[in-house]
């Protein structure tokens, strides 16, 4: 199945794509969040579609990221080792873990809105995970059973406030509107290979990034057994798996980074796309 959630920001219903078509799945349930994967609802869902009779929706209807808001997310940090180099930084020898607040996420094809006194807004196409049962000291042999899905991430990082103000990485990670979400997330029956998937990303048209999962350092089972190690999974947390060279940060001769009126465009086979625009911040009036 693919998943989505349409509708006003703040506003969102879950529905379903089916055949390429849109459809609307509120009258079987009522969100995608933990309840909803905690508690089988996937296989629940694909039972009670086979006899609903469901309204279609218009494909132009706005969409929003892609699962309620999870209890975490969890990023994995220099997991391509092309990204690793490009930054100077040294191969990691365990997964590199840090916090995405939840407040950043924000649907596929919404504005990005760069951050107040930001001077380093970079991207990173990337591919995540949406657990689907409760993970605690889980084996890497049966990771895959606690995984309802994949879905596109764009995590959108200012280096500045990761990497010169001091403290972890979560400061510059965290900003309102720097994870985009969806379009929707795809099954596991849906995804015939999760470590042979092509990810890509364009500023203004240009390709800046353009790799493949098949070289993750830590692939997707060993990344959900470790993080479980360290902290429950609960249904519907995120883990997001890093990203392949080509960032801001590596741009050669010089670094460079969004402005407003750039437009990012990013994809994994499968996934689908996303599409933002960088808006400068303005105060609220």
């Amino acid at each position: 199945m693919k998943l989505i959630r349409f509708g006003e920001p703040g506003s969102e219903k879950p529905g379903l794509i089916i055949e390429d078509k849109y459809y609307d799945v509120s009258s079987l349930v009522s969100d995608y969040n933990e309840a909803f994967f905690g508690n089988d609802g996937l296989e629940k869902l694909s039972e009670a579609v086979k006899t609903a009779n469901l309204p279609e929706i218009d494909k132009n209807v706005r969409l929003g990221a892609a699962l309620a808001r999870p209890s975490k997310i969890i990023c994995v940090g220099l997991n391509y080792k092309d990204h690793a180099a490009e930054t100077n930084a040294a191969i990691p020898t365990e997964p590199i873990l840090f916090f995405k607040a939840t407040s950043a996420i924000v649907g596929p094809n919404d504005d990005l809105i760069i951050p107040k006194n930001s001077k380093k807004t970079d991207w990173e196409v990337e591919l995540a995970i949406v657990i689907g049962k409760k993970a605690s000291y889980v084996s890497e042999e049966k990771a895959l059973e606690h995984i309802a899905g994949y879905v596109l991430h764009n995590d959108y990082s200012e280096r500045e406030f990761q990497i010169e103000r001091n403290g972890q990485w979560v400061k510059g990670k965290s900003c309102d509107t720097y994870a985009p979400i969806g379009p929707f997330i795809a099954t596991p029956d849906e995804i015939s290979d999760v470590h042979n998937l092509r990810l890509w990303l364009t500023v203004n048209g240009k390709t800046l990034q353009d790799g493949n999962t098949s070289n993750l350092i830590f692939n997707v089972p060993f990344m959900v057994s470790y993080i479980s190690q360290f902290m429950t999974l609960l249904p519907g947390d995120v883990i997001t798996t890093g990203t392949p060279a080509g960032v801001g940060l590596g741009q050669k001769p010089e670094p460079w980074y969004l402005k407003p009126g750039d437009v990012v465009e990013l994809g994994i086979d499968g996934l689908g796309s996303s599409k933002q625009t960088a808006k400068a911040y303005t105060e609220n009036v």
